[in-house]
């Protein structure tokens, strides 16, 4: 019997078997269970994030209960000119001279913690509390907050991924909501007023036509940047380096080449992004692959099939950081031909954050330790978003 169930048992073990079935023989799923359309071929994920006539409304529901109405909400006028206001942080020059450092501190602190050690579990020990941390360096919060943004990301996730709508789960992350609210908002009122050289400030001082962003939408985009900056970094890397050590030739590649491993990031995103799926939601009704999908429905659109489709990628299951044809040249751009920063006007902002951060972050690993080998099996664990739960490394420490 072929599954093509996303919440089941199969899947959770290893859903490649379940986005090929899907894509073959169901490229437009109706799944009771999440009451939604299930979308798995590149050319209709690639519509769904393109095509005007399919909204972010679903964030209504999935995400405004824990974050408040976000950028990944809006629309129009609105929408540009929130874009305008945070995009200049993320960019080019300001991303350089003012994040950078604080990427390459980070960094250091949490490599000295295992750096002379010969073994390490690096999702714990770097990937889980490297991307979360320096996000709360960069809005200029103290670091002895690190452990309690730890515990608040971690449970807004949790409210995120919660398909089956387990009602503890769901408690959990509005709870942390009003914490996490009763945190932000005196800060964002002390950086509205006296302004410092971090992001928080930057969030509340940005005008675009005379217009600034209230001290709930700052409190809104700040949440959703510890998860959607926080979650995916943190799983974009521990997936690269786990597949950089299961195909060596690749590895040796980018050691030689440090420029690649902005191509082994972009092709991670491809063969096995950290989100696996984003919804979507019709305003009329519309034609795809396999029927059609009536206005106001949810539609699931797995990112993770749509990156394997043989349709639009040669041996699709094979890691490669030369791979002709992805476009490694767009990869970080709304112009991309891989699904993992999702495409069009909704084109995640942080792309070249996330970019940088896992330069800096690769670097450092490669030239801390050499020979790195899986010193025990590693199961990738997560439906919503996916990666290994631990990634148990041995290596040879560098001198120095």
């Amino acid at each position: 019997m072929t599954v093509t169930d996303i919440l089941s048992p199969e899947c959770l073990t290893d859903p490649t078997g379940v986005w090929e079935t899907l894509r073959e023989t169901e490229p437009l799923a109706f799944h009771e269970g999440m009451n939604a359309y299930v979308i798995s071929r590149y050319a209709d994920v690639e519509r769904a994030f393109k095509d005007p006539v399919f909204t972010s409304d679903n964030y209504s529901w999935q995400l405004e209960p824990v974050h408040g109405r976000t950028i990944l909400q809006m629309d129009g006028r609105e929408h540009s000119i929130h874009r305008r206001l945070v995009t200049p942080a993320f960019r080019g020059g300001e991303l350089t001279a003012r994040f950078v450092p604080v990427m390459r501190r980070n960094t250091a602190e949490l490599l000295d913690g295992f750096r002379h050690a010969g073994e390490v579990d690096l999702v714990d020990a770097f990937t889980t509390r490297y991307p979360i941390n320096v996000i709360v360096d960069m809005l200029g919060l103290p670091k002895s907050d690190h452990v309690l943004f730890h515990r608040w990301y971690t449970s807004l996730m949790a409210f995120l991924a919660n398909l089956t709508q387990d009602p503890e789960v769901a408690a959990a992350g509005l709870r942390t909501r009003d914490e996490l609210a009763g945190y932000l908002l005196p800060r964002i009122a002390e950086r509205a007023a006296e302004p410092r050289d971090d992001l928080m400030s930057v969030l509340c001082t940005a005008e675009i036509d005379g217009e600034r962003m209230t001290a709930e939408e700052i409190k809104a985009f700040v949440s959703l940047l510890l998860v959607a900056g926080g979650e995916t970094t943190d799983k974009a890397l521990a997936n690269m380096m786990l597949n950089l050590i299961d195909n060596p030739d690749q590895m040796a590649r980018v050691r030689a080449d440090r420029s690649l491993i902005g191509h082994a990031l972009a092709e991670t995103l491809r063969h096995s992004p950290p989100v696996q799926m984003i919804m979507r939601q019709p305003a009329a009704d519309v034609e795809l692959s396999g029927g059609t999908v009536p206005a106001g429905s949810t539609v699931v659109c797995l990112i993770a099939a749509a990156n394997r489709d043989p349709r639009h990628y040669r041996d699709p299951d094979r890691f490669d950081v030369m791979r002709p044809d992805l476009d490694f040249a767009k990869a970080y751009t709304a112009a991309a031909n891989h699904t993992g920063f999702a495409l069009g006007r909704h084109f995640c902002v942080g792309a070249m954050l996330a970019k940088t951060e896992v330069e800096v972050a690769a670097n450092a690993l490669l030239d801390a330790m050499e020979d790195i080998e899986l010193a025990e099996p590693v199961t990738a664990q997560g439906l919503f978003t996916r990666a290994p739960s631990a990634l148990r490394l041995r290596f040879r420490p560098v001198a120095g």
